[in-house]
């Protein structure tokens, strides 16, 4: 009897240590795969269980959470999407997260070990912390400015802070509601059908994620590179530029809209945009010079991130003298997104430094409490000081006496460049309108703002769209919106 007692007790125990590994094998070989397994729906209704932190502009939140009581619970809301939806992005039971929400999902949905200061605690007690806030650096009356004058129409706009990088404004039309696809009941799937069939692409962040051919306001850089190399000394002195002009080994020339271009000095080359004057500036500098000049402004970096990712602005460097004059203009292969272009633009307002650019102030708990802030910014020197100082004279002479008078603004100091840039097969595409530009209100140490403007389809003739004419009064509405009430009503001015 004893001994079947013995083998019973031996079977058991057999039983029980296999009853140990196999749980072993489950909660710690396989719990990953367990995890991530679609038929367990254990972290979808836990991660839609409570409400998501928000997202802040200026001390208010854009977003929201709105109870369902169904077992996915609460679903994203947003306030003003269509506004703020090219910073925001959305956040999907179905489609997942983009923009500031995939950014900083982990600290939306109260995941990022920095919201406890007990991280392992709720991996064992398989509990989340709640969602934290995400404060923005966007500033409200920019936005809606950007907003307001872009309108019905495709383009986008950019604004940043020359002294500190921080991005000021970030919008692109047309928009969308980023709330039509936060649940997940059958509208959710019909709004997404419907928004990526759009053919104006109302999902596209084209202030960050779009490049264009940068026209004219390319010549910021190249009158940069010229001035740093030496190729020019004076402004005033007569440059020895033919108009039309010939590109080198080829028997295509280049002409302008202006006929007081040819030998025209720097000044009232930048002042008048003339072609011919910058593309053989560009030729005269070099493909070694314009490249590295182009590249301290923030060209061909494929790593910049506000935090979410933005889309590489070009500038090619194996071109010949015929395709360097064409890319010193803004032309060939040269793109830029708008916030390359505020960068650029920024960099003349900031004493030649070109500041990383940032859209996430800090980050907070529920309760308030500190969780991360935007430290120390890296720095790069994109001209030399003295040139900045020439430029900032360049570009307040387009605004005060050139192609940019509609950015004028009385009780401010205001620098632009103008650009039309040509695209499509053989140029039959309407032009791209754009505008660069900064202001300084009067009493102010320094710029407080730079702001670069494109608009795709300009609701006028092809003859009649120009950068001061649909550009330039929607730049000048963003920078007297951050300027605030110490600036008046601008004045009308040259087309």
């Amino acid at each position: 009897m004893t001994r079947h007692v013995r083998r019973a007790a031996v079977f058991c125990a057999l039983l029980l240590v296999a009853l140990l590994v196999n749980a072993t094998r489950v909660q710690v070989v396989e719990s990953r795969a367990y995890g991530e397994s679609t038929a367990d729906r254990r972290g979808v209704i836990a991660r839609y269980g409570q409400p998501r932190g928000d997202i802040l502009v200026g001390g208010r939140s854009v977003t929201g959470s709105a109870d369902t009581h169904e077992q996915l619970r609460y679903e994203r809301t947003y306030t003003d999407g269509p506004l703020y939806a090219p910073v925001t992005g959305f956040a999907s039971q179905v489609y997942g997260t983009t923009l500031l929400e995939h950014a900083q999902d982990p600290l939306l949905s109260g995941t990022d070990p920095m919201l406890s200061p007990f991280p392992l605690w709720n991996d064992l007690a398989r509990s989340r912390n709640a969602g934290g806030d995400v404060v923005t650096t966007l500033d409200e009356g920019a936005q809606r400015a950007a907003y307001s004058g872009l309108g019905a129409r495709k383009g986008a706009v950019a604004a940043v802070e020359p002294a500190t990088g921080r991005i000021l404004a970030l919008v692109s039309t047309p928009s969308y509601d980023p709330a039509v696809l936060s649940g997940n009941g059958p509208a959710v799937e019909r709004a997404w059908g419907r928004l990526n069939g759009d053919r104006e692409k109302p999902m596209l962040n084209r202030a960050v994620r779009q490049t264009y051919p940068p026209g004219s306001t390319f010549k910021v850089v190249t009158a940069a590179a010229a001035l740093d190399a030496g190729v020019i000394g004076d402004l005033d002195a007569p440059t020895d530029s033919p108009a039309p002009y010939t590109l080198p080994g080829t028997r295509t020339t280049l002409t302008n809209a202006s006929d007081s271009c040819a030998d025209a000095s720097l000044r009232e080359a930048f002042e008048w945009s003339c072609n011919t004057v910058f593309a053989k500036l560009g030729v005269d500098t070099g493909v070694a010079s314009m490249a590295a000049t182009a590249e301290a402004f923030g060209f061909n970096d494929t790593g910049v991130r506000i935090p979410f990712s933005v889309a590489e602005s070009t500038f090619d460097t194996s071109v010949d003298r015929a395709q360097l004059a064409l890319s010193s203009i803004g032309q060939y292969n040269t793109r830029a997104t708008p916030l390359q272009m505020a960068m650029v633009s920024a960099a003349v307002a900031g004493n030649g430094q070109v500041r990383t650019p940032y859209l996430v102030e800090r980050t907070t708990a529920e309760d308030g409490s500190p969780v991360d802030r935007a430290g120390p910014r890296p720095v790069r020197q994109a001209m030399h000081p003295v040139t900045a100082m020439r430029m900032r004279e360049l570009m307040r002479n387009v605004v005060e006496d050139g192609t940019g008078t509609n950015a004028a603004i009385p009780g401010a100091v205001v620098g632009g460049k103008t650009g039309t840039a040509q695209h499509g097969v053989d140029n039959t595409g309407t032009p791209y309108a754009w505008f660069v530009s900064w202001a300084q209100a009067e009493g102010d140490f320094e710029p407080k703002v730079a702001v670069a403007v494109v608009v795709e389809d300009a609701a006028a003739d092809r003859g009649h769209i120009s950068g001061n004419g649909v550009a330039a009064p929607i730049a000048r509405e963003v920078m007297k919106a951050v300027l605030g009430t110490g600036v008046g009503k601008s004045r009308g001015g040259r087309r």
